[in-house]
C-alpha cells in the first residue's frame, strides 16, 4: 500500500540530491537558447573574498541552478539573503579572517534571466518565488534525475 502512494506522488525537487539536481538544470539552461551567458562572465569574480574568476567554462549556469534551486525551496528570498548564502571567509593572511558577502551583480544578472525565462516572479513585498511554470519545468527535471538514480 505504502509503494503504491509513492508511485503515484510526483517527484519534486526536495526529493533529488542537490548536485545531481543542479548539474541536471544547468545542462537544461546551457542548451536553452533563452538563458545567454553575459560577456563579462569570463572575467568577473564571484566575490571579494576570492583570488580569481572562476576556472570552469560552465560555471555560470551551474551558480544559475543552484540559485533557481535555492529559490524554490525558499520562497520570497532576495538577493541579498542569496549573497550571503553565497558568501564567504575573506582570508587575509595573517589578520584574522572577516565573512564576505557574494558579488550581488551575478545574482541579480541570474534572477533577471530567470525572471525572463518565465521561472521565477517577484513578489509584492520583495524577494521571488518560482512561478507555477518554473516549478513544473523544475519538477519535470527532477523527475528526469530521480528515474536516472532508479535506473543506476
Amino acid at each position: 500500500m505504502a509503494e503504491e502512494e509513492e508511485e503515484q506522488r510526483g517527484i519534486c525537487v526536495r526529493d533529488v540530491t542537490a548536485p545531481a539536481f543542479i548539474e541536471a538544470y544547468a545542462e537544461h539552461l546551457k542548451n536553452s537558447d533563452k538563458f545567454e551567458l553575459p560577456v563579462w562572465a569570463d572575467t568577473v569574480k564571484t566575490g571579494v573574498f576570492k583570488e580569481l574568476a572562476p576556472y570552469g567554462d560552465d560555471w555560470y549556469y551551474i551558480r544559475a541552478a543552484s540559485i533557481a534551486r535555492r529559490v524554490y525551496l525558499n520562497p520570497g528570498v532576495g538577493v541579498g539573503q542569496l549573497q550571503r548564502w553565497y558568501g564567504g571567509n575573506y582570508r587575509r593572511g595573517v589578520r584574522t579572517e572577516h565573512f564576505r558577502k557574494a558579488n550581488k551583480g551575478i545574482i541579480r544578472s541570474v534572477l533577471l534571466q530567470l525572471e525572463s525565462m518565465k521561472v521565477t516572479e517577484k513578489l509584492e513585498n520583495g524577494g521571488r518565488r518560482i512561478s507555477r511554470v518554473g516549478q513544473q519545468d523544475l519538477d519535470r527535471i527532477a523527475g528526469s534525475v530521480f528515474r536516472e538514480g532508479e535506473e543506476d
